[in-house]
C-alpha cells in the first residue's frame, strides 16, 4: 500500500479567470459618457466618432448618446456615438 498521495493531481489545480470580453452596449442603445462599449483583444472594432480607445483596446463612450455600429468594408468595423440633443 502506498503511503504517499500521488503527485499528479496536486500540480494540475490552476486555471485562469474568464476575461469577460465582448460587446457590452449594442447598436441603438443609449449610453452615458465613460460607458464601456466593447472589451476586446486587438482591434476587432475601431473607435469612431466620440469613442475612445483604452490601452487594453477597450472602446468607451466620450459623450452621452446613441451607439452606432458601422461596417466600412476593408477599413474595418467602427463604433460611434451619436450625441442626443
Amino acid at each position: 500500500m502506498a503511503s504517499k498521495k500521488g503527485q499528479g493531481s496536486s500540480r494540475n489545480g490552476r486555471d485562469s479567470n474568464a476575461q469577460r470580453l465582448g460587446v457590452k452596449r449594442f447598436d441603438g442603445n443609449l449610453v452615458t459618457g465613460g460607458s464601456i462599449l466593447v472589451r476586446q483583444r486587438g482591434r476587432k472594432f475601431k473607435p469612431g466618432l466620440n469613442v475612445g480607445l483604452g490601452k487594453d483596446d477597450t472602446l468607451f463612450a466620450k459623450v452621452a448618446g446613441r451607439v452606432k455600429f458601422e461596417d466600412h468594408g476593408s477599413r474595418g468595423r467602427f463604433v460611434s456615438i451619436l450625441p442626443v440633443e
